[in-house]
């Protein structure tokens, strides 16, 4: 187990249990690299998609989703952590795999209470393909990566602060990028409907409050997870 040995801070408890569990099994290597070669697999497609004519979506819009940006970096993260040890990577890895894992479960929740038809079953061939890598499994396999996934790096309570800086960046974004071309990801960030800019506003602190409790939530259950791997979490 001096892979374990190799961690830092190194597993101090349970290592037959985290042992089975290690970023450098084969087993969790090859479901990252799959998961990973999907998420990209089906950002391509829908790149190309785009380039047809008749679809809803062109390439700046596609490429200015939250959906695509989360997937994409997550899909190389998922990619690069199958590829090297967990050893030779960065002490902040951990925290960046949380902050993806983080986006995509809110990616899963968004589209699942907003997006998806009230009458869409969890599991469909009826979905294109593409949304059921990007909207469902991908948010499901980061999720369960985060919770399951050997991991000692602790994070502070500043950490979920951090991971909403992107999220707060892309609103504006958004709003920028609105205000150029009159294109807007989601309606609620849109001030042509009905209460104009004071209601984007107030939808907007709303969404970004709720990205912030789950990011906490998301948070806790890493720390969680480090403390079944580390005394000193």
């Amino acid at each position: 187990m001096s892979g374990l040995s190799a961690a830092h801070p190194p597993v101090g408890r349970s290592l037959g249990f985290n042992y089975a569990l290690h970023p450098d099994r084969p087993w969790v290597r090859l479901v990252r690299a799959a998961m990973g070669t999907a998420m990209l697999a089906a950002l391509a497609q829908e790149t190309y998609d785009a380039t047809q004519p008749g679809n809803s979506v062109d390439i700046p819009q596609l490429f200015s989703q939250f959906t695509f940006h989360s997937n994409l970096v997550l899909g190389l993260v998922l990619l690069v952590s199958a590829a090297r040890p967990r050893a030779s990577l960065p002490h902040w890895w951990d925290h960046l795999f949380g902050a993806l894992a983080f986006y995509l479960v809110m990616t899963g929740i968004v589209y699942a209470v907003l997006v998806a038809p009230p009458d869409e079953p969890w599991w469909t061939l009826d979905l294109y393909w593409p949304w059921m890598i990007t909207h469902r499994i991908a948010p499901l396999v980061a999720g369960l990566d985060w919770l399951t996934v050997t991991r000692t790096v602790h994070g502070s309570w500043l950490r979920p602060l951090a991971w909403l800086c992107y999220p707060a960046a892309f609103v504006a974004f958004s709003w920028v990028r609105g205000a150029l071309d009159g294109w807007y990801p989601y309606d609620f960030l849109d001030p042509r409907h009905d209460g104009g800019w004071p209601a984007v506003l107030v939808t907007s602190g709303e969404v970004l409050a709720a990205f912030l409790v789950v990011g906490t939530l998301v948070h806790i259950a890493g720390n969680a997870r480090v403390a079944l791997s580390t005394r000193s979490a």
